[in-house]
């Protein structure tokens, strides 16, 4: 059977107030921006290899770098980490004259998809999210994979082995399935002389901080009319899967989804599912027929 052809892609820097993201787009239809996670080395193409093309046959697929991470600036306000990413998201937005899109995220880019879509519902049409951060991070002590992911760029400081690890331990439900290409990629991207000075990913600074990163402690999330999937790995060691729960019970239009056998990463270990969940969720045009 002969393999279909890949959407074409292009590439671009994009402002977003003073900073410039580096945007990768295919596709053509409803924009849908994918938002990538907060691992060491991740890049909005690399966490959602397996999803764009799938999803460029039916929408206008936009996957930025976020602030901090592969070719974008790398300034980040990290008082209000998550706030700061939704403005740059929304900035971006404006500067290609995208009034609403749909937003999936991934982890630290389901944060600034959810605070994005909190701050500015008008700007956001449907939303998914996969185990993202800031579902609880004031009650209970961190999980085995954000003490890791933390840790990182402290102690000896970064290493291919260290981040190895982290992918294979925390990231996957089956390790074996990560390839080594992969973990050099993400190494490299890790160990830019900017990344390493300036972390984008770390602990909170004070108390305050963490808090503003808790929704639910966000009275808005009660009354969030944006119409949400939630996919979470139910072997997820990163951020807990009863958030998926929490989320399902707080927010008005909720759908949950909880993955077997499936880790952190469900876009990438779970691709056929996402991506069937995603066109189904969010309208493709064969799923309108």
């Amino acid at each position: 059977m002969k393999s279909q052809p890949r959407p074409p892609r292009t590439e671009s820097i994009v402002l977003a107030g003073h900073r410039k993201l580096f945007v990768t787009e295919a596709g053509s239809g409803d924009p849908v921006v994918l938002l990538h996670g907060g691992g060491p080395g991740a890049t909005g193409v690399s966490n959602y290899s397996m999803n764009i093309d799938a999803l460029a046959e039916h929408f206008h697929v936009i996957v930025p770098d976020m602030p901090g991470y592969g070719r974008s600036s790398k300034e980040l306000d990290h008082s209000d980490p998550f706030g700061d990413l939704a403005f740059a998201i929304r900035t971006m937005l404006d500067e290609l004259g995208i009034e609403k899109a749909h937003l999936v995220g991934n982890s630290y880019g389901g944060a600034a998809a959810l605070r994005l879509a909190l701050d500015r519902p008008d700007r956001v049409d449907r939303l998914i999210l996969m185990g993202p951060g800031g579902i609880g991070p004031t009650r209970g002590l961190p999980t085995k994979g954000l003490k890791a992911l933390f840790a990182y760029y402290g102690g000896q400081g970064p290493s291919r082995a260290k981040l190895g690890s982290f992918i294979r331990d925390y990231l996957v439900h089956d390790g074996a399935a990560v390839d080594e290409e992969l973990i050099d990629a993400r190494y490299e991207a890790s160990i830019q002389p900017e990344v390493v000075a300036n972390p984008p990913l770390r602990r909170p600074s004070s108390p305050r901080t963490l808090w503003r990163m808790d929704f639910t402690r966000d009275r808005r999330l009660g009354r969030a009319a944006t119409h949400t999937l939630v996919i979470w790995g139910a072997e997820d060691k990163v951020n807990r899967p009863s958030g998926g729960a929490t989320l399902a019970r707080t927010m008005p239009a909720c759908d949950l989804y909880v993955a077997a056998n499936t880790g952190h990463w469900v876009q990438w270990e779970r691709p056929d599912l996402f991506n069937d969940l995603a066109r189904s969720f969010l309208g493709s045009r064969e799923a309108a027929r």
